[in-house]
């Protein structure tokens, strides 16, 4: 009975042994990408270059090719919480920004996969005529696709949060709709058989023996697609040259050099989406408590 809770606590030491690791690695870096810079600025200054003097200078740069770990957390504590919400330099203002475009693109992408899943393992016709094409979208480049369907939609009169609600759900569709398919064919056909022989048409099939078996499926695919989407939204505020969101803050950061933003700016997008991953996870383990049954299979 008290092995689990040693089992579990167990895992602490890899995990933060894994972080200073990374940490390290990150800071060596620095380190040496930082290195030449601080030694000119030290010499520009009438000073003597020494180990001790470059390597504190390294870490310490207002512009540095590689920020060290402090700097980059320096800046995430001071435009997340050091400036008000509303300010267009706050850091979680542009993450709401990116974020509710990343959800409508997310939504509408799902929807997609949903129903063309659906479509193409019930009419056999879809399947040979759709499924090419749906693989075939993802060999195009996003980058190549994003000024397209902005140009587009803006010729339309179509602007703001749509266009790159469209680019986010043009990358989620596919893991939901691949994973889904890969899902509603899971059952045995001696299942299928059995609805069958019970009477059981294609809706009631598919409600009460397919869409179960595919809730694992559909729950990774979901996990990569939320992911897939805050990407697709990113890459989405890139051409525009929009004036919100992480890719506005990325693109700020790349015109006036603030390689610090840019860091803060991509390290803000990595927790955005484990957030939108872990309330996936939610989702599927409150799934999991109202039909009873185990999606994520056991763990060892």
């Amino acid at each position: 009975m008290k092995a689990e809770p040693l089992r579990r606590g167990g895992s602490t030491l890899p995990v933060a042994g894994v972080v200073l690791a990374i940490l390290a690695l990150w800071s060596v870096g620095a380190l040496l990408g930082n290195w030449n810079g601080a030694a000119d600025a030290l010499v520009r200054a009438g000073e003597t270059p020494d180990f001790t003097t470059v390597a504190a200078a390294t870490m310490a740069q207002e512009r540095p090719v590689v920020p060290a770990p402090h700097q980059v957390l320096q800046e995430l504590a001071r435009s997340l919480f050091g400036l008000p919400v509303t300010s267009k330099r706050s850091l979680a203002y542009h993450a709401w920004v990116t974020l509710s475009a990343t959800l409508v693109g997310f939504g509408i992408g799902a929807a997609l996969g949903l129903v063309l899943a659906i479509a193409i393992v019930h009419l056999r016709s879809v399947e040979r005529s759709l499924m090419p094409w749906i693989v075939a979208s993802q060999t195009v480049p996003i980058l190549a696709v994003a000024p397209i369907v902005i140009v587009a939609l803006g010729a339309a009169g179509l602007t703001g949060l749509l266009p790159k609600a469209v680019i986010a759900a043009y990358l989620c569709f596919f893991p939901v709709t691949v994973g889904l398919v890969k899902g509603l064919t899971s059952p045995d056909r001696m299942l299928c058989d059995l609805m069958r022989t019970y009477s059981a048409g294609r809706v009631q099939t598919l409600w009460r023996l397919r869409l179960p078996a595919a809730l694992p499926y559909l729950f990774a695919a979901l996990k990569i697609a939320v992911a897939a989407s805050l990407v697709g939204t990113i890459v989405g505020e890139l051409p525009t040259g929009a004036q919100a969101g992480i890719g506005a803050r990325l693109l700020a950061g790349s015109y006036y050099g603030q390689t610090i933003q840019i860091w803060a700016a991509l390290f803000a997008a990595a927790g955005l989406s484990a957030l939108l991953v872990s309330a996936v996870s939610l989702a599927e383990a409150g799934t999991a408590r109202l039909t009873g049954t185990r999606l994520t299979g056991a763990r060892r």
